[in-house]
């Protein structure tokens, strides 16, 4: 078995307007402000011990330039830096001391799709706290949905390179993948080499609900939902950000029982991406999909 990544711990995102991308994360969607540092500004998730969830900098063209999974400990860096070298991927540089805020032990390469991917153990963690009932806010980073043109091969790259495991299929269109306890923390769709969305988990499908009125009082439009998945049994709403972004709030997700997990092929089909049949009520509220390749690909992360 290869060694596994133990989490999803952040995106790192580039956008035109950063003053908008910045507002709408720290005021809008829920996340705190953590710090600043050589034009890059760090969110982290109020319920979640990871030092940052999303990073943003500004750029002439919106882009995806990092996504960060952490490690257990600093051996386990090594030894998926070893898997990821024995794979014969671009090395962006090799396991070394983080210059991040939260510090830590890193090292950063390109997918086979030319996203640029971090692994990191021993940062700096955050003391989370608990939320209260109707903040309605995210408790933590759930998971991210990329595109790309073979959904069979990133996803055995995932589970060969880092570790993931199977949860589940729909069809041969979308595949689930797992690296602790929750259903997915990464899902693959056919499409363009890109980043579909970003999820975040909120505590419950009522919070679900009070984050939507939130985001209509401030104008922010809903894109899909509210329903519930079938694969992972988690609810949903999707929004897109001043700069393009789509970002979910879910909850629910499904945990595994590791030893008795057996994943399932389902139907394609309306009522399995959404079991209840509400995210198709509300005219023109359709998924975000996104269909043009990333602008960051192959390119070494500012």
């Amino acid at each position: 078995m290869p060694v596994s990544v133990s989490d999803l711990q952040y995106v790192a995102l580039a956008v035109p307007d950063l003053a908008a991308e910045r507002s709408f994360f720290g005021e809008t969607w829920g996340l705190v402000e953590t710090a600043e540092q050589d034009g890059k500004v760090y969110f982290a998730a109020e319920a979640s011990s990871h030092p940052y969830v999303i990073r943003l900098r500004e750029d002439a063209e919106r882009k995806t330039d990092l996504i960060g999974f952490s490690a257990a400990s600093r051996a386990d860096v090594d030894a998926l830096f070893a898997q990821v070298e024995a794979a014969g991927c671009r090395v962006i540089c090799e396991p070394a001391t983080s210059d991040s805020p939260a510090g830590g032990y890193a090292f950063r390469f390109f997918d086979p799709d030319g996203r640029a991917i971090e692994i990191v153990a021993e940062s700096s963690q955050r003391s989370a706290r608990a939320l209260a009932r109707g903040e309605a806010i995210p408790q933590r980073i759930s998971h991210v949905v990329l595109h790309t043109p073979d959904v069979n091969a990133l996803a055995d790259f995932y589970r060969r390179v880092l570790g993931f495991r199977l949860s589940d299929w729909i069809g041969e269109f979308m595949v689930f993948l797992r690296c602790n306890p929750a259903h997915h923390r990464l899902a693959i769709l056919p499409g363009p080499p890109a980043l579909n969305h970003i999820a975040f988990d909120v505590a419950s499908v009522d919070e679900l609900m009070r984050g939507l009125a939130r985001m209509h009082e401030r104008g922010v439009s809903l894109s899909w939902g509210p329903g519930r998945h079938t694969a992972g049994n988690n609810t949903f709403t999707y929004y897109v950000t001043p700069n393009g972004n789509a970002v979910e709030y879910t909850s629910d997700l499904e945990e595994v029982d590791e030893a008795n997990w057996e994943p399932q092929v389902y139907e394609m089909a309306p009522s399995i991406t959404d079991q209840w049949g509400t995210g198709r009520i509300i005219p023109g509220n359709v998924p975000h999909a996104e269909m043009t390749p990333d602008k960051g690909l192959w390119q070494v992360p500012a």
